[in-house]
């Protein structure tokens, strides 16, 4: 049992429950308005900010937050100008493209093929103090972003036109909430990796959706799951010795399972 509290178990707890309160001010919108794969396209590109963190000599969360917002401006340009293609097309030729581009890119660094299991799916118990103080500091950065413009936000999402027509700037808001997911993926590399970021966006919150009856709820709910499954997770790992990050997703699915027989179970009552 004493393993469980260990000083990198510990950090690992902080780092993971971080993220995992972190992303459902997001999922939620993710799940509402059907991002789901721009989350993967943005968190895809991460791995090229990597290769280009490790060949500037960057900080990883500086280099990924870079290529992510620019991905995130790249999408919107692209939407705006019309280019043709179908969003879904669109995000799909980006989203691998930019996955591919960041492998051949890691795979010129030297010594970068033993790490590249950790870009991709996490490497959660080898976090410092140093990024749980980032992962912390971004949390709180994202969660003032978010609930400042939480009302307008949910009416630009419900109703762009009545958002317009109450002043709003809908497309605003979207940019705020691209820039706060570029800013989200830059945080939760180490802890999920670049392949298993948009499983925090989206499960909680959709696990949520079912068993809340206000969005608030929804969101309340989202970080509750999102919790529980980051330290449900390191416990299945260390129970188990699995790897750490898909262990968390694996939790979160479970948990999205359980919402879902749940929410049956209460819709029957109720007839």
């Amino acid at each position: 049992m004493s393993g469980l509290f260990a000083d990198f178990m510990i950090r690992a707890a902080l780092a993971g429950v971080g993220v995992a309160v972190t992303a459902p001010w997001l999922g939620v919108f993710v799940v509402w308005r059907r991002m789901a794969y721009f989350g993967d396209a943005t968190a895809h590109a991460a791995l090229l900010g990597v290769a280009l963190s490790l060949m500037l000599h960057l900080p990883v969360y500086v280099g990924v937050a870079g290529i992510a917002v620019i991905m995130a401006l790249v999408v919107a340009a692209l939407e705006d100008g019309r280019s043709g293609l179908g969003t879904d097309s669109l995000l799909g030729v980006l989203s691998h493209g930019a996955l591919a581009i960041g492998l051949i890119a890691v795979s010129f660094l030297p010594g970068a093929r033993l790490n590249l299991e950790a870009f991709l799916f996490g490497d959660i118990l080898a976090v410092s103090w140093s990024d749980v103080a980032v992962i912390w500091a971004g949390a709180i950065v994202i969660a003032v972003l978010v609930g400042s413009r939480w009302q307008a936000l949910l009416t630009a999402t419900v109703n762009p036109d009545l958002a317009w027509s109450s002043g709003l700037n809908p497309d605003r808001d979207r940019r705020i909430l691209t820039l706060a997911l570029a800013l989200l993926v830059a945080l939760a590399i180490k802890v999920v990796g670049a392949l298993l970021i948009t499983a925090l966006l989206v499960i909680p919150a959709a696990a949520a959706r079912p068993l809340s009856r206000s969005p608030e709820a929804m969101l309340g709910a989202a970080i509750a799951i999102g919790a529980f499954s980051a330290l449900g997770g390191l416990v299945l790992s260390y129970r188990i010795d699995s790897p750490a990050g898909p262990s968390v997703v694996a939790v979160s699915v479970a948990c999205f399972a359980l919402s879902r027989v749940v929410a049956g179970f209460l819709s029957i009552r109720r007839v």
